[in-house]
């Protein structure tokens, strides 16, 4: 993919995750780099889930080296960050040859990168990615579940899904089993953009409009503020929250993983 001389940074980046008010304990994991972020949404009894995504998170982070590596041509950045979802499966799939009892387990996995001028998202599952251009929100990601799937075939409306039964079921997963047809779009990108990335305990609960109006503020308020307003309206996942910002500026940031992945 050609790109200009136009080099763009995360320049701000502010992360949350909490647990929720009707969960025992934390499955969600999030990535965060100057160049690299993402959030893993764990499932599984027997904290298979935390387990999941934070083996997800942890492959993720071992690629984060080479990924920025400015050696490495741009077909060949896009080729390595396609094909690490087949060594994150296998990293599910070993657990699970190890221990039977988390055989079952999975995870989502929304990841964002940025090269010079354009993001590359990397996405399975129902975790999301959203932009936020010139006051706008655009939803980037598209859900691996049985009602978007329904919505895509016209079989539902957009307003049938949040009360539809399977809404949580997810068509793909990275869940060991090597079956995924992961997503990897390229966006160009802008000065000023700003981009969330969520697991869906915040989009069940939470709507769009709400997102972009309090993604207004600056980065740190706009994470407390959307987590804080899940809580408020009961909070019954795990939720965690990822939002940045785009600008010519480099930010000081080691890698950090958190979440379950902590």
């Amino acid at each position: 993919m050609a790109s200009s001389e136009l080099q763009l940074h995360f320049s701000q980046i502010a992360w949350r995750s909490e647990v929720g008010l009707n969960r025992e304990g934390n499955e969600d994991s999030g990535f965060v780099s100057p160049a690299l972020l993402a959030v893993a949404d764990g499932m599984g009894g027997y904290a298979g889930g935390e387990i999941a995504s934070r083996a997800v998170i942890e492959k993720l982070s071992e690629l984060t080296p080479v990924l920025i590596n400015p050696d490495l041509d741009d077909d060949s950045r896009e080729d390595l960050l396609r094909s690490s979802i087949e060594d994150m499966d296998a990293a599910i799939a070993e657990i699970g040859a190890k221990r039977p009892e988390l055989i079952g387990m999975g995870t989502t996995l929304t990841a964002l990168a940025l090269f010079k001028d354009y993001v590359l998202l990397l996405h399975v599952g129902d975790s999301r990615a959203y932009r936020i251009r010139n006051k706008k929100i655009e939803l980037i990601s598209h859900d691996h579940t049985v009602v978007q799937e329904l919505v895509d075939q016209g079989r539902l409306t957009l307003d049938e899904i949040a009360d539809h039964p399977q809404r949580s079921f997810l068509t793909q997963a990275l869940m060991g089993k090597q079956n995924l047809t992961p997503i990897l779009v390229a966006y160009p990108a802008q000065k000023g953009d700003r981009f969330l990335l969520c697991s869906d305990g915040l989009t069940a609960v939470v709507d769009e409009g709400s997102i972009l109006k309090l993604m207004q503020q600056d980065l740190e308020n706009a994470v407390n503020s959307l987590v804080d307003l899940t809580y408020k309206n009961g909070a019954p996942d795990n939720v965690t929250v990822i939002a940045t910002e785009l600008s010519d500026s480099a930010i000081d940031l080691a890698a950090t993983k958190f979440g379950a992945a902590q």
